[in-house]
């Protein structure tokens, strides 16, 4: 049996297709430049530019998480929900292409991808 590593366990897709995320009527991000995360036991994510995150929105929280395949997760919070988005500012060398940018919590959020 072989061990479980990132190459097996994740794959990372650019792709062009315009992404926005919404929390009710307020636009937080909005991106045609989103990188879509593809990890074994999650739903797929979309990984957009910091740039492209209207930051204001947000609040950076005291929670830290730690993935063996990513490394080190910052969140962020708005008034209303806790953690709804991460970033991994620093991850490992097999994550570089997602350094920088954040994900959002599609359970929470509404997070839409338009058909390619």
């Amino acid at each position: 049996m072989s061990a479980d590593t990132t190459q097996d366990r994740i794959s990372l897709h650019s792709h062009t297709r315009r992404v926005r995320v919404w929390d009710g009527d307020t636009l937080l991000a909005d991106s045609t430049r989103a990188v879509g995360l593809r990890e074994r036991g999650y739903p797929p994510r979309q990984y957009l530019p910091e740039s492209d995150v209207h930051m204001a929105y947000l609040i950076r929280s005291a929670t830290v998480t730690h993935c063996p395949f990513k490394g080190d997760a910052t969140y962020y919070s708005t008034d209303e929900h806790p953690d709804i988005a991460w970033q991994y500012a620093n991850p490992l060398a097999d994550m570089d292409t997602i350094a920088g940018r954040l994900a959002f919590d599609d359970t929470i959020l509404t997070v839409h991808v338009d058909a390619g």
